[in-house]
């Protein structure tokens, strides 16, 4: 049983690695590219955590969650226009989410986790912004993009 334990936590340990690195090579691929320190001096450290670690904000915690102003959500590192306001809907999970992207500004990969899927990154950076479902409004188009408020800014409309 020891020996099996083991195992499995050798090979855990190696997944865990692999993906870290496939991570950073990924991050290197992206038109905008900058050191960790270079981001850490950038942003802050929770968005520092959620763009660059793929961390998560807690539910109902952003301002934007409850945002209902006419504009533009761009990525917070870089400022590549991401999602459009009248694409963003109240899904009641305490995240902004919309029911399409810009298309050619968001890139996905696959998440690994059972749940989540895919991760969605900003297609300029690489920055994590969160997750897409499939149980956004059958009305449009049946997608959830389940996003952190603090990888986003928002620019009103003018």
């Amino acid at each position: 049983m020891k020996i099996l334990i083991s195992i499995i936590l050798v090979i855990s340990m190696q997944s865990c690695i692999g993906q870290e690195n496939s991570k950073s090579s990924q991050y290197d691929s992206f038109k905008v590219t900058k050191t960790n320190a270079e981001w850490q001096e950038l942003l802050s450290p929770e968005a520092y955590y959620v763009l660059r670690e793929s961390g998560t904000e807690r539910a109902f915690s952003s301002p934007l969650n409850n945002n209902e102003v006419i504009g533009i959500y761009e990525c917070a590192a870089c400022k590549t226009p991401l999602f459009k306001s009248e694409n963003k809907f109240d899904s009641g999970t305490g995240w902004p989410s919309f029911d399409q992207e810009i298309v050619g500004n968001v890139a996905y990969s696959k998440d690994g986790s059972a749940y989540y899927g895919f991760e969605e990154h900003c297609a300029t950076c690489g920055s994590h912004l969160g997750h897409i479902f499939n149980d956004g409004p059958k009305n449009t188009t049946g997608k959830r993009h389940c996003i952190n408020g603090v990888a986003l800014n928002f620019v009103p409309k003018k």
